[in-house]
């Protein structure tokens, strides 16, 4: 497990902490709060599965990036 995605885990699992604490404290702002660090944990969760991906299956990646790449490509030019 990357760091990033056990920094990501930890950081959902205090979102939701967090989102719980304003829940039943009604403060709106906490659970406001709460969500924006369950989103980022989110996203560092799935940063940390990509880098996980790239360094175990570098040429899957590679190959990936490649047909990212050709479909915005092939966007623009729409």
């Amino acid at each position: 497990m990357s760091e990033n995605r056990f920094t990501g885990a930890a950081r959902d699992a205090a979102g939701k902490v967090q989102e719980a604490v304003g829940d039943f404290a009604g403060d709106a702002r906490t659970q406001v709060r709460g969500k924006v660090n369950q989103a980022r944990g989110q996203a560092e969760d799935v940063m940390g599965d990509a880098a996980d991906m790239i360094r175990d299956q570098p040429l899957v990646a590679a190959l990936v990036l490649i047909g990212v790449g050709y479909l915005i490509g092939r966007l623009r030019l729409l």
